[in-house]
């Protein structure tokens, strides 16, 4: 189990692109999962459909959707590196891009769940007693579904973590950039004599995918008892 320098590279890349994947689409998936679970609104089921898109396509066609979007010479990249001087291809910061485009259903159908499971009579009885619908949403839903909202970071982050066909379609498998577990995993497994290596960095994925979901469920736990003894 010695790991070469560029597998510890590709260890290290894989847990920041998942973290930050999962860090930075949080907030958008829990703005959209109230929306489905909490409104009524004209294009509703278009919304749903655009949120799990990437679930039913190939992520090949996601990966080269984003390369054309968000590459240096599509719309928004150009404009983002014009402005602001960021630049997602070929880069860490577009692996991570793509992972969190693939991750993002999975992060809002959980979040959803949690929040249709909380009771309106609760949201409505502090809408009587004068609070405001920002106000009910942070004291009342956003508490109690906050097991649901640690179950789809979890849930997403391990996504993120094994995302393969968006990454190297997007960022392709540059050593030391954008080459995670999995992109490294697949370079070996086309290398005579990478099968110890693959099998390394397999285990050191499954090891970190399940740290990760039995971390989320003493987390869980432990924010139900609190919230029973509440």
């Amino acid at each position: 189990m010695t790991f070469t320098p560029d597998e510890i590279d590709a260890i290290l890349l894989s847990l920041r692109v998942a973290l930050v994947a999962t860090l930075a689409s949080l907030p958008l998936a829990i703005g959209v999962a109230f929306l489905l679970a909490r409104r009524t609104f004209f294009g509703k089921a278009i919304l749903n459909g655009l949120v799990h898109l990437p679930l039913v396509m190939p992520p090949v066609v996601t990966g080269y959707l984003l390369l054309l979007t968000f590459g240096r010479r599509g719309p928004l990249g150009s404009a983002l590196e014009s402005c602001c001087g960021i630049v997602f291809s070929f880069r860490w910061t577009g692996a991570a891009l793509a992972c969190a485009v693939m991750a993002f259903p999975l992060v809002v159908r959980a979040i959803r769940l949690a929040i249709e499971a909380v009771d309106p009579r609760l949201e409505a009885a502090a809408g009587t007693l004068g609070a405001r619908p920002a106000m009910v949403f942070l004291t009342i839903t956003l508490p109690l579904a906050l097991p649901g909202i640690l179950a789809g970071a979890i849930i997403g982050f391990a996504k993120a973590l094994g995302e393969f066909g968006a990454t190297i379609t997007f960022v392709s498998n540059i050593p030391g950039e954008t080459q995670t577990i999995a992109t490294s995993i697949y370079a070996y497994t086309q290398t005579p004599g990478g099968d110890a290596n693959a099998l390394r960095l397999t285990l050191v994925s499954i090891a970190i995918a399940m740290i990760a979901l039995m971390v989320s469920e003493l987390l869980a736990r432990r924010i139900m008892r609190r919230a029973a003894d509440l």
